[in-house]
């Protein structure tokens, strides 16, 4: 699920904290590091349960309105189960590893706060999505899973509310958010009919290595801040190191961690991933900046021997 790139940010976050708690202690930013990741695989699975929990709303609503025959045109439909059965909503209502998951986890976020699954069901039931979804009498798979996606992408990701929720409940999630939403969609499209139930329970990590990874460069970036201080410094004789953004210094730091002590990384890959990060992160200019320090180092580190590169590489 987490690639290179966001493990990096993930890194530049426990950093930032740092600085901004001025609490010096590697341990615990090791462990709020592993919290933090740990955390967007929790924000992963409760946009699951959120589509399980609007699935079950769904069956209380028909429940009752059958029961009390209730009069409404928006429930005059050819099948009015349909959105009840939906393939991917079932997928997801019915399997055991995901339900599993949520119970080790105590994830009964929606459960508990009930009044956002009403929120969005209403959303859901108002739109035009739905609206043309019930009222063709049968679907196969992929029409299914199609409504999902776009109810997802324009009325379930995009409310307000939702992403206040999220944001009030752990900080971090505000830049997971996205991360987590593109993968959600990329799953779904791929999803199949007949997928195992773990097909909705990915790898957080694709591997061991991402977390020592992590771990390394998060360590090695603090414990030698002041050598890679020096090394901007030298490359910047016109600035005041107070006006150099601190976004932009730690991810100077990190880059230069990486071209020192990360042999299987090329300085390219390493160099790439920091830019890219900096235009998100960082001020409009900041990439450019970043590249033209990034370049003399580089240069400076072949010329002296320091860029021991071996293999390809990961990212």
């Amino acid at each position: 699920m987490l690639t290179r790139r966001h493990i990096r940010v993930k890194v530049m976050q426990c950093i930032y904290a740092l600085i901004q708690s001025k609490d010096d202690s590697l341990q615990k930013q090791e462990k709020f590091l592993k919290v933090s990741i740990e955390n967007t695989y929790t924000l992963y699975l409760l946009w699951l349960s959120l589509f399980v929990e609007i699935q079950k709303r769904a069956s209380e609503q028909y429940r009752l309105s059958a029961k009390k025959y209730l009069n409404d045109t928006k429930q005059n439909y050819p099948n009015e189960e349909k959105f009840i059965k939906n393939g991917l909503l079932l997928q997801l209502g019915q399997n055991q590893l995901l339900k599993d998951e949520l119970s080790k986890r105590k994830l009964d976020n929606w459960y508990l706060n009930e009044e956002y699954v009403k929120l969005i069901y209403k959303a859901i039931v108002e739109s035009d999505l739905y609206d043309e979804y019930m009222s063709k009498p049968e679907s196969s798979y992929k029409e299914d899973k199609e409504l999902i996606i776009e109810l997802f992408k324009n009325i379930i990701a995009p409310n307000d509310k939702i992403y206040e929720y999220f944001e009030d409940d752990k900080l971090t999630w505000i830049d997971d958010i996205p991360i987590v939403n593109t993968f959600i969609l990329k799953l779904f499209k791929k999803a199949k009919g007949n997928e195992s139930y773990g097909y909705f329970l990915p790898k957080l990590l694709k591997d061991d290595e991402d977390m020592t990874f992590a771990n390394k460069l998060l360590s090695k970036t603090l414990l030698k801040n002041d050598v890679f201080e020096k090394e901007i410094e030298g490359k910047t004789p016109n600035w005041d190191k107070d006006r150099i953004a601190e976004v932009d210094s730690i991810l100077l730091k990190m880059a230069i961690c990486e071209l020192l002590e990360f042999p299987s990384i090329p300085e390219k890959v390493t160099i790439n991933e920091y830019l890219e990060i900096a235009k998100e992160y960082s001020t409009p200019k900041s990439s450019i900046f970043i590249n033209g320090i990034l370049d003399k180092l580089t240069k400076e580190y072949k010329k002296d021997g320091k860029l021991n590169k071996l293999g390809r590489g990961l990212l």
